[in-house]
């Protein structure tokens, strides 16, 4: 194998291969990066054996042929050589890979060939294009609201299912919040199973890595996902997982009550006011109070060690729960999702769940549980 091919035209591929490679862990033969020569294309792959990358790129190939090489270091070693050509070549006789720039010799150790399998390939049938920027405003909608423990199957997945009129629901739940975000996409909801596509959280990092703001093309098999661009020169495939989703629409129809209670407050100011809060704020007491009147929310917060914080903001209410207490760096957390000018607070109870919207943030709503105040200053997070 032998290869010319300018860094510019790589080195986005290389990072993005060497962002799939386990850094450290794992079994050597998936801390390995493949590059094959053919055509006039140079084609880089990685996989962590649940993921599954592949790039080709333009190139010069004087000898066309595939080694396997330690990913981390041939990563590196491309992202700090100057923009330029470089020379790829295999040195059988040795064992080495070779990467030459100029004067610049390096030599790596090949990966055992034995070790590579056989990629998967996109299934072309039915395939169904998308925008990757669109996606990419999905993913960060949803993925803070996805459990992280491992033990709570489905609550560590986003789900994609379809509704009516072909539209979307896109959601995750952790217990103490939701985030539920739908949309219209007719062949997108056509093409999705009636029970929902389910992905869990630890992928959906590396799929934010790989996408682009340009249109994509999304296809479904039984047991994968397949993602490529337009012009098929990358493609990312990630395992659907089979848990058992909640009943979401459970938790949605609660914040439709008529008599929930409606408190409509300025975001960022809202955001300003807690980020000064938690100043005050420790991890054992965590909790910021609202007390709501027709024209104003009061927020307060105590802690024992640290001192007292108390703020009012302009605020329009309508309702009987005046009273309510929050995680204080949660609802700061969530109120950082919207991009509306103002948001509204519909609150079922003082423990009940509380639902956040804004009139720019279309179709979309998080729903965050409050604190339950058990004594005068003690609190403990309810579950959805």
């Amino acid at each position: 194998m032998k290869v010319y091919v300018n860094k510019e035209d790589i080195i986005e591929g290389v990072q993005k291969a060497g962002s799939v490679i386990p850094a450290k862990s794992g079994q050597a033969y998936l801390r390995s990066l493949w590059i094959k020569a053919e055509g006039d294309t140079v084609r880089i792959m990685s996989t962590n054996a649940d993921i599954e990358f592949s790039g080709s790129y333009p190139a010069e190939i004087v000898e066309p042929g595939m080694a396997g090489v330690q990913g981390r270091a041939f990563v590196d070693l491309v992202r700090q050589l100057p923009s330029g050509k470089l020379e790829i070549s295999l040195d059988e006789a040795a064992g080495n890979l070779l990467l030459k720039q100029g004067r610049r010799v390096y030599k790596l150790a090949v990966s055992n060939a034995d070790w590579f399998q056989p990629f998967k390939d996109f299934p072309e049938e039915n395939a169904v294009v998308w925008s990757g920027d669109f996606l990419q405003d999905v993913l960060n909608k949803i993925d803070f609201c996805i459990s992280d423990d491992i033990n709570e199957d489905g609550l560590t997945c986003m789900c994609i299912k379809p509704v009516e009129n072909g539209r979307v629901d896109v959601c995750g739940l952790d217990g103490h919040h939701m985030a539920h975000f739908s949309f219209v996409h007719d062949e997108l909801s056509a093409r999705l199973p009636e029970h929902g596509l389910l992905v869990q959280k630890k992928y959906l990092q590396d799929l934010k890595k790989w996408l682009d703001p340009d249109e994509i093309e999304i296809n479904i098999s039984e047991k994968n996902i397949f993602l490529r661009t337009v012009d098929g020169k990358e493609s990312f495939t990630l395992p659907r997982s089979n848990f058992e989703y909640p009943d979401y629409s459970v938790f949605l129809a609660r914040i439709s009550n008529p008599d929930a209670s409606l408190a409509v407050v300025d975001r960022k100011e809202s955001m300003d006011a807690l980020s000064r809060i938690q100043i005050v704020l420790s991890d054992s007491e965590p909790t910021v109070q609202m007390d709501f009147s027709e024209t104003e929310v009061q927020m307060s917060a105590q802690d024992n060690e640290t001192g007292s914080a108390q703020e009012s903001l302009e605020a329009t209410f309508n309702g009987d729960v005046r009273h309510i207490a929050f995680h204080a760096r949660h609802m700061l957390n969530v109120l950082g999702h919207f991009v509306s000018g103002r948001v509204a607070l519909t609150m079922t109870s003082k423990e009940g769940p509380c639902g956040v919207r804004g009139d720019e943030d279309k179709d979309y709503v998080v729903l965050i549980m409050p604190m339950k105040i058990l004594e005068e200053a003690y609190y403990s997070e309810e579950d959805v």
